[in-house]
């Protein structure tokens, strides 16, 4: 089994410019595989399958303060954190899982 259960905050999208999807997690690889199988209805009715963000913490409480924080910005913000490491916005799923 899987012992890598880190918080982390993340965004999905369906497409560059597209819709956003902010989110937190205390499991990235599994939370990231619902949203790509669109177990989640957000994901299943907009089509956020991709990972095109993330940041991790040393503690849940950390990571929903800071969701929060990134939910309550403006859309900008949360384009401008993406383009910052992930300007193309690819999916940063396969490379997560090394696959």
């Amino acid at each position: 089994m899987r012992e890598e259960r880190q918080p982390a905050v993340y965004m999905m999208s369906n497409r560059k410019d597209g819709v956003l999807y902010v989110g937190v997690t205390s499991d990235l690889i599994a939370r990231a595989w619902q949203h790509r199988q669109k177990q989640h209805g957000f994901s299943a009715r907009y089509r956020c399958d991709k990972l095109v963000w993330f940041e991790l913490h040393g503690d849940m409480h950390s990571a929903i303060t800071r969701e929060k924080q990134i939910k309550a910005g403006s859309r900008a913000k949360k384009v401008a954190l993406i383009e910052v490491e992930n300007p193309e916005w690819r999916d940063l799923y396969p490379e997560l899982t090394g696959g």
